[in-house]
């Protein structure tokens, strides 16, 4: 990077990029859990997944909402030299990072199963589909803003991810047409790209 410039990777696209392994570790550990009838019965841990699910789905979509709008009225201008990173640059650098994460995630959700079936992987697929929601409201603010936000690459934590944590001080701007990605952190269609 040349002349002072930053590597810059996307925030949707680090927020999004948990989504779908959490989301497919999490069905998974729950489609093998409900075949274990469990201490509590087959009827009651899918009950209680699906409460799981809706919870942790609303909780993770609304967690740091504030910090992220704060972090992105104060977003300056991207600079000439900032280096911005691919898409799949940020999505495989964050799944390197928490693939011991994911596993550990995936025995504990399929062990509670022989307690409550089901439960633990609902669990895991609701905050999947919670980080897909926080994405996607990241990308309405994108269009509604015309700016695309992007987070220092060396301010994000050792495993990729914490694009709002304590380390970053502020994001950078740049057009909706900046990148590989659209709105929201989703591959941009070939035809958009510029």
């Amino acid at each position: 990077m040349a002349r002072g410039g930053q590597g810059l990777a996307r925030v949707a696209v680090v927020v999004r990029s948990g989504a779908a392994p959490l989301w497919w570790v999490g069905v998974f550990a729950a489609g093998i859990g409900v075949l274990v009838p469990g201490m509590t019965g087959r009827r009651i841990g899918v009950l209680a997944g699906a409460a799981l699910f809706l919870i942790t789905a609303a909780v993770v979509t609304l967690v740091r909402r504030k910090r992220y709008a704060a972090l992105a009225r104060g977003a300056a201008r991207a600079g000439k030299y900032d280096v911005l990173q691919d898409r799949a640059v940020t999505v495989r650098t964050w799944r390197r990072g928490h693939r011991w994460w994911l596993l550990l995630a995936f025995a504990v959700a399929f062990g509670s199963s022989f307690a409550v079936p089901a439960a633990g992987g609902m669990l895991l697929a609701g905050a999947g589909a919670g980080l897909r929601l926080k994405a996607a409201w990241l990308g309405r603010r994108e269009r509604a803003e015309g700016t695309l936000l992007w987070v220092r690459v060396d301010w994000l934590d050792r495993r990729g991810g914490g694009p709002a944590g304590r380390a970053v001080k502020g994001l950078r701007g740049t057009g909706l047409a900046a990148g590989d990605a659209a709105p929201g952190g989703t591959r941009r269609r070939s035809a958009a790209l510029v």
